[in-house]
C-alpha cells in the first residue's frame, strides 16, 4: 500500500485540509489548550475565563468552529475529543515547534566489539551506535518534549521504555501512530536498523507507518523471558535493551524454517540458555531451557 493510498476518503468525513484549517488560529489553539488544562467537562464561562477573552461573541464563534471535530459538547460542559487531544499532545511534545540537537553521555559497551557506545539526538530521532565498528543499537523517534527537564541518563531511560512499549505494541498488531492494524514481515539479507541481516518490519495497513526491529526485541514482554532473568537474579525491565545482545543482534538468532518462518532466539545467562522459538508474526511457539554440560 502506498502512502497516497493510505489517506482514506469517506462520504461522512471532514476533508483533512478543512480539519487542519480549523485549528490554524491562535484563539482556537488557546481554547484546546484551556480544555486540556481544565481536564474535564468545563462550562462556557470557565473556558472563556481560562483564555482571558472578553468578547463573548468572538469566543462563541471560535468554540463553535471547534465543536464537533475537536471539541465535544455535553450536558456537563465542553471537553476535548480525541482529535483535539492529539493536537494539544503534539504541541506539548514539541513536534511542531522544536528541533533540538543533543549529544548524550552513555556508559555502555557495544555488544559486538566491546568499545563504548555514543548516543545523539537530531531530527526527532535518538540514535545509539558504536563509532568503532558501526554496529547500530537503535535509531527511533523520540518527541522533543521528552528531553525537557531530564538528565542524559533519564532521557536514555525514557527512550528505552518507549522503544520497548512501542515495539511490543506493533508486534501485537497495533500501530503506535494511528492504532490501525499492523502486519509483521520477516526479511533475510536486509540490513536491520539494529544491525545484522535478519529484519523484522512492522507495517501499518492503515497509515503505512513502518517500524524496524530485530527479532529478539519482540521478546521483551514475554513472561518466560522475564522469569528466566528473575531466576538469575536480574530484573529484565531494569536492563536497557541495547545491553541485550539478543535484542540488537541476529547472532543469537537461528532460522529454522522460512516457509512459513520459524526462528529460534538463544538467550544465555550464566551457565543456562533459554531457547525461544517464534513464528513469522513473532509469536512464541515454544520455550526450552538448557543447562551447559558439566565437566
Amino acid at each position: 500500500m502506498s502512502r497516497a493510498d493510505s489517506i482514506r476518503v469517506c462520504d461522512d468525513c471532514m476533508e483533512p485540509a478543512d480539519a487542519f484549517a480549523l485549528v490554524g488560529d491562535e484563539t482556537r489553539l488557546s481554547i484546546l489548550e484551556a480544555l486540556w488544562r481544565l481536564d474535564g467537562p468545563a462550562r462556557f464561562s470557565d473556558v472563556r475565563n481560562e483564555i482571558e477573552m472578553r468578547d463573548s461573541a468572538q469566543f462563541n464563534y471560535h468554540l463553535g468552529k471547534l465543536t464537533g471535530q475537536f471539541v465535544r459538547k455535553t450536558e456537563a460542559g465542553y471537553e476535548l475529543r480525541t482529535a483535539g487531544r492529539r493536537v494539544v499532545q503534539a504541541i506539548l511534545a514539541g513536534s511542531f515547534t522544536q528541533h533540538p540537537r543533543r549529544e548524550l553521555e552513555i556508559d555502555d559497551p557495544c555488544i559486538r566489539c566491546g568499545e563504548m557506545l555514543t548516543a545523539h539526538y537530531e531530527d526527532e530521532m535518538l540514535c545509539i551506535e558504536c563509532p568503532a565498528c558501526g554496529h547500530g543499537h537503535g535509531k527511533y523517534s523520540f518527541p522533543p518534549g521528552g528531553l525537557h527537564g531530564r538528565t542524559d541518563a533519564e532521557v536514555l531511560d525514557a527512550f528505552d521504555q518507549r522503544v520497548r512499549h512501542l515495539d511490543c505494541l506493533a508486534k501485537d498488531g497495533v500501530c503506535p501512530e494511528c492504532n490501525g492494524r499492523m502486519q509483521t514481515l520477516i526479511e533475510r539479507g536486509e540490513e536491520c536498523c539494529l544491525g545484522g541481516s535478519i529484519r523484522a518490519t512492522h507495517v501499518c495497513r492503515q497509515c503505512a507507518h513502518e517500524r524496524c526491529a530485530a527479532v529478539g526485541l519482540a521478546l521483551l514482554d514475554q513472561s518466560a523471558v522475564g522469569s528466566f532473568y528473575a531466576d538469575h537474579g536480574v530484573t529484565l525491565s531494569d536492563v536497557p535493551y541495547w545491553r541485550l545482545d539478543w535484542c540488537v543482534s541476529d547472532a543469537p538468532v537461528t532460522v529454522e524454517e522460512t516457509d512459513p518462518w520459524r526462528l529460534r532466539v538463544d538467550i544465555r545467562l550464566d551457565d543456562e540458555t533459554l531457547r525461544v522459538t517464534v513464528d513469522g508474526e513473532l509469536d512464541v511457539v515454544e520455550t526450552r531451557r538448557e543447562s551447559a554440560p558439566t565437566a
